[in-house]
């Protein structure tokens, strides 16, 4: 940071106090009036060249980074086999249909009743449009992607301790958020408090954004009229002949506001991750798993259940044993191994690498999540409340409500995501049984959608903690555990690598698993070369 000596404040002061302060949106609209935004860049596909003939790989896990590994190492022209714990390909990328039967932890048995075309995704549901690694793969699999609408401001946002329980529509909340901080900050501009930190140049610029951003009056107060309630919603929305005069709504009071702590769901939608535009496989986040394990069908074998892995001078031995047929257990061999199973399975499989690498296995725990998705008789929330897509945040254990993106206006039944759950909320839910699960979501559901007891058909809940193939969400680092492990589990130890979401630093996401494959496969092909 630079300042000069009349103790005016940079420009890049400036932004990050109006940041600090009122919050991201307030920023970047101060930053675009000023011409002071910009995009970011990225990188594509890789290209290896150069390797040993009959050179072999082994890979354990067919899940993004499994897949991304072996395609590309295959092309390069190593050999490669895949041992895989399910009987499908795509780990994590996972749908549930009708017809399908999922069986976690502790015995319980969940036979997905939804009709046919409906689905949930017990795992990752949405693709942001910079994750150009899992949208370079889909087009490359020709999987169909559609628009995943990520923010609907008719969806609602619901507080239990606010407005008597009842659930506000997004855009009310953020309406009048946007407008009470934005008359606080040109009451302080207007008053002087910033005349030596700001020109007055600025000052006019700045005042006139905050006036457009938060539908203030020509005294800069955010109060009830015509030009507030095209934000918030009109009591009366303008019509057609006798019926179109427009009567604007009264905003929610400042106080009320603050205190509701519904603001708290604003920011949401505005992280890089989840901004316009997103998208979602038609028919399921799993149709990318399939399409990758058609592709790659000839090379991996299902209900393969890794129980041991060996290294030694002459390569990598898996012992596995055959969930299905059972029998004795059986070997796998490469000269190399790019082992994706996740930290929190792996931690119980004996494995021969050096003590820093097992010290980072045994020390990354795994996020608690939970997933509870309702197949309901209609699709009430488009043909009674007007919402499509996007998603309703609350505060009870369900967290939120993430409404179909696809099949508008379709008549018949349709699949709300009717609970998405991470932390204690998650923990609680994977306590429960399934059963229990979709009970507690239908409860929480009806105190925003009072229809959904009548409406509810059938339901599937997901306890990530309870999913045999990976005890848990996602890595769940820290800034103590990655400054202690990270550059360990990255590492390659002798013959072994390992790849997958929980060794990048964007866990929980595909993308993550994506670019950590392919930057395992690039040093792993530049040390195979080097030591040819």
């Amino acid at each position: 940071m630079t300042e000069d000596l009349s103790g005016a404040i940079s420009r890049r002061s400036l932004f990050a106090m109006i940041g600090k302060t009122a919050g991201i949106a307030v920023m970047y609209e101060a930053m675009a009036s000023m011409a002071y935004a910009a995009e970011s860049t990225f990188k594509g596909p890789i290209k290896l060249a150069g390797a040993p003939m009959g050179a072999s790989v082994l890979i354990l896990g067919s899940g993004w980074a499994g897949m991304v590994s072996a395609y590309e190492l295959r092309k390069a022209g190593y050999k490669v086999q895949i041992l895989e714990y399910n009987n499908r390909a795509g780990g994590r990328n996972w749908s549930l249909y009708g017809g399908d039967t999922y069986t976690e932890l502790g015995g319980f048995t969940q036979h997905v009743g939804f009709d046919k075309g409906l689905y949930l995704n017990p795992g990752p549901w949405r693709i942001p449009h910079h994750h150009r690694g899992v949208l370079h793969y889909a087009q490359l699999l020709g999987v169909q992607l559609e628009p995943f609408i990520q923010l609907n401001y008719n969806a609602y946002v619901h507080s239990t301790a606010a407005f008597g329980g009842k659930p506000k529509r997004y855009r009310e909340v953020e309406a009048d958020f946007d407008g009470y901080i934005a008359e606080l900050l040109s009451k302080s501009m207007r008053q002087g408090a910033l005349d030596q930190a700001v020109t007055k140049e600025d000052r006019e610029i700045l005042l006139a954004a905050l006036k457009n951003w938060g539908a203030l009056d020509n005294n800069y107060a955010y109060t009830k009229s015509e030009k507030q309630s095209d934000r918030r919603g009109f009591l009366h929305p303008p019509g057609g002949g006798m019926d179109a005069m427009p009567i604007p709504s009264d905003p929610l009071s400042l106080d009320d506001m603050i205190q509701s702590r519904m603001w708290s769901a604003i920011g949401a939608s505005k992280s890089y991750d989840v901004q316009q535009t997103m998208f979602q496989p038609v028919g399921g986040m799993g149709m990318l798993g399939k399409a990758f394990g058609k592709e790659l069908a000839d090379v991996i074998r299902f209900n393969s259940k890794v129980i041991d892995i060996k290294q030694d001078a002459s390569g990598v031995t898996a012992t596995y044993v055959d969930t299905v047929k059972g029998g004795a257990p059986q070997t796998a061999h490469g000269d190399y191994c790019i082992c994706t199973i996740p930290a929190s399975v792996l931690s119980q499989i004996p494995i021969n690498v050096g003590a820093p690498m097992q010290a980072a296995i045994n020390n990354l725990p795994y996020s608690a999540s939970t997933k509870v998705g309702l197949q309901m008789k209609r699709r009430f929330w488009e043909e009674d409340e007007a919402i499509y897509g996007g998603i309703t945040y609350t505060d009870q254990p369900n967290r939120m409500i993430g409404y179909p993106s696809s099949d508008f206006f379709k008549k018949g039944k349709g699949v709300l995501l009717a609970a998405y759950t991470f932390g204690s909320g998650a923990v609680e839910y994977t306590a429960m049984s399934p059963a229990e699960r979709v009970q507690k979501t239908l409860d929480y559901t009806a105190n925003i959608h009072p229809q959904a007891r009548t409406e509810f058909d059938t339901g599937v809940g997901v306890g990530w903690h309870r999913v045999p193939f990976t005890l848990g969400c996602a890595g769940s680092w820290t800034e103590a555990t990655r400054a202690a492990h990270y550059k360990d589990i990255c590492a390659i130890d002798g013959r072994i690598m390992l790849a997958g979401e929980h060794v990048s630093m964007i866990p929980a996401w595909q993308e993550g698993a994506v670019l950590s494959a392919l930057d395992a496969v690039q040093r792993l092909h530049s040390h195979i070369v080097q030591g040819a």
